[in-house]
């Protein structure tokens, strides 16, 4: 970051339109708690703030994202670890730090964490060091090279391999938005993350 504060700061839970009120509780379980402005309510993740900004496209994100993370088929270790290593390489250091969290909440040692950041993975299972590959070659070429990807067809599916893709970019993408806002990474809160935490049941 290269500004003293956020470029677009988090719009504030008592700032939030009617509109991106209703936004957000059609998306998000907790969304009435992050709203309430109650003193014990949880506080709200600096990304809704900045998708509070505009609801019509933070509804349709937190759809699409909400697909990526609560009903894909592909394992959540290795939807983490090309997160990690998308924000590691984009430095992304909300990306980095949210997801740290959440990978820590399903099981992922700080160990393999900092393996992510150093390149460090000849130790790793195929598969984990294939997501790795897969994702630097999206970031450096733009494209899975043949070898990577005939590997990769051994381990995952034609559905899995689609998400796998599509998280790439769509995080990507949101590492893109929180660089240039500069958007701070969220207070520590004491607990792992989980996207249990805030996507709505269907």
């Amino acid at each position: 970051m290269t500004t003293v504060g956020p470029r677009l700061p988090p719009l504030a839970a008592a700032d939030w339109t009617e509109q991106g009120r209703a936004m957000l509780r059609g998306r998000l379980k907790r969304a009435d708690r992050y709203l309430s402005g109650d003193s014990d309510a949880p506080p709200l993740p600096n990304i809704l703030g900045i998708l509070g900004h505009h609801p019509e496209l933070g509804g349709a994100w937190l759809a699409y994202n909400g697909l990526l993370l609560e009903r894909a088929t592909l394992d959540p270790r290795l939807r983490e670890l090309a997160i990690l290593r998308v924000a590691w390489q984009t430095r992304s250091a909300y990306e980095w730090d949210q997801h740290s969290r959440i990978a820590q909440g399903l099981g992922i040692t700080v160990g393999t964490i900092e393996d992510i950041a150093c390149g460090e993975t000849a130790h790793w299972p195929e598969v984990d060091r294939l997501v790795l590959a897969a994702t630097d070659e999206l970031l450096d070429r733009y494209r899975v090279c043949d070898s990577t990807w005939t590997a990769l067809t051994a381990h995952l599916d034609t559905r899995q391999l689609l998400e796998l893709l599509f998280v790439a970019g769509s995080y990507l993408c949101l590492a893109l938005v929180t660089n240039s806002v500069d958007l701070p990474p969220d207070p520590p809160t004491g607990s792992a993350t989980t996207s249990h935490d805030s996507a709505r049941e269907e």
